[in-house]
């Protein structure tokens, strides 16, 4: 079984998955883009194929009804985003080192991205979410 080993910035909280991430999803909605500064880039997996340590250190912050975002109390690292009764957690894809092996899949609330840059690398493009 693939297994993939993550961590935040200050390494405070590592993240390891066994198994396959998803493709990358790209979402442009306003919140992401408040938190990152740009928009966010997640790779999923099954809740019960991710380990956290220092789970000390993760925060969480609920920006929608029906979601939690995760971040390092101690860097600020963004690490992952979950929907409440979710099996899945999306996973901040720039928490896993080079090489990733992840490909990119789709862009998400594209009707809400920023006006400062522009989208041109042929994936598929959705106004609100995919699903």
């Amino acid at each position: 079984m693939e297994e993939k080993t993550g961590r935040c910035l200050c390494g405070a909280v590592v993240i390891t998955v066994r198994g396959e991430l998803g493709p990358v999803s790209y979402c442009h909605c306003s919140q992401c883009r408040r938190q990152t500064g740009l928009y966010y880039a997640t790779t999923d997996a099954a809740v019960a194929d991710v380990d956290i340590s220092g789970s000390d250190k993760i925060g969480s912050f609920r920006a929608s009804p029906d979601a939690q975002r995760a971040f390092c109390r101690e860097c600020g690292s963004p690490l992952y985003w979950k929907a409440d009764g979710g099996s899945r957690l999306s996973l901040m894809a720039g928490l896993f080192p080079n090489p990733t092996g992840l490909t990119g899949g789709s862009h998400i609330f594209c009707a809400d991205k920023g006006d400062f840059y522009e989208i041109n690398d042929g994936l598929p493009q959705y106004p609100a979410s995919s699903s």
